[in-house]
């Protein structure tokens, strides 16, 4: 089995952006710099979603190209796709309208 491809810019990063859709179980590769490391998908996962490289608390800040992105508004778990479900904007949910309905 080949390992899909994954890309961190940051080592403070907890997610990585995928290069390829990622079926569920499929292992994939992280690349960091001349680095690489290996998670496996829990889930499938499409091209340019971010997977998380580590578990991930409720209320930990999630860091991406080594900015914060946002916090966890659940654990979530190594190899879970990071996305709207499970992550809060520090600045308030962006998906919602006025009065949190979509």
């Amino acid at each position: 089995m080949t390992a899909r491809g994954a890309l961190m810019l940051s080592e403070k990063d907890n997610v990585a952006t995928l290069l390829e859709d990622v079926a569920s179980g499929a292992e994939v590769l992280i690349r960091l710099g001349k680095g690489t490391s290996t998670v496996n998908a829990r889930e499938n996962i499409p091209f340019g979603f971010k997977i998380a490289v580590k578990d991930i608390t409720k209320g930990a800040t999630i860091t991406k190209y080594g900015e914060t992105i946002g916090i966890a508004s659940c654990d979530i778990k190594q190899g879970e796709m990071v996305h709207i479900h499970n992550l809060e904007g520090g600045r308030g949910r962006g998906d919602l309208m006025k009065g949190g309905v979509r």
